[in-house]
């Protein structure tokens, strides 16, 4: 699903429902050395360098990434945290090209488990306006939050052990 907010700005939101707890799948989320077991871009470079700062999980928890040209270089900040039900972090890519996005994480009781809605909104830059005229953010974002809500959603179920 995709929302147009104003034709400067654009929004792709996907979400699951997950056999668990919020707080066991906040905890998922808020600690980045947890992404690699179901982020979806994780597995672009093998070889991806990867640097953590900040404290271990929640607010001001900072991720730096480097790789090959699909993973590109960037940084992930959480700037908010709030346990069990939000996380938002700022997204910048610093290449292929430069970009900074939000990021957002609501997480919800549903039955036994857990609503989970990943969104993220940006500025429509010239080089996402020249990309959409190919293929909006919604389809070339949306599949990867999918994979990445499926993997969270696996991780996530498994057995404690």
């Amino acid at each position: 699903m995709v929302r147009a907010m104003a034709d400067d700005t654009f929004t792709v939101v996907r979400s699951t429902t997950i056999n668990a707890p919020p707080a066991r799948v906040y905890n998922e989320i808020a600690d980045f050395h947890r992404w690699p077991r179901w982020s979806p871009w994780e597995d672009l470079d093998p070889h991806m360098q990867r640097s953590y700062s900040g404290p271990e999980s929640g607010r001001g928890a900072t991720y730096n990434w480097s790789g090959n040209r699909r993973a590109g270089q960037g940084q992930m900040q959480i700037v908010e945290a709030s346990e069990p039900s939000r996380i938002s972090i700022d997204l910048r890519f610093d290449r292929p090209f430069s970009s900074r996005n939000g990021i957002d994480f609501t997480i919800e009781p549903s039955g036994p488990g857990s609503r989970v809605v990943w969104s993220m909104t940006g500025k429509r830059t010239l080089i996402t306006k020249l990309m959409g005229m190919f293929k909006s953010m919604d389809a070339m974002v949306g599949p990867d939050f999918e994979r990445g809500l499926d993997r969270l959603k696996t991780t996530t179920e498994a057995p404690t052990g």
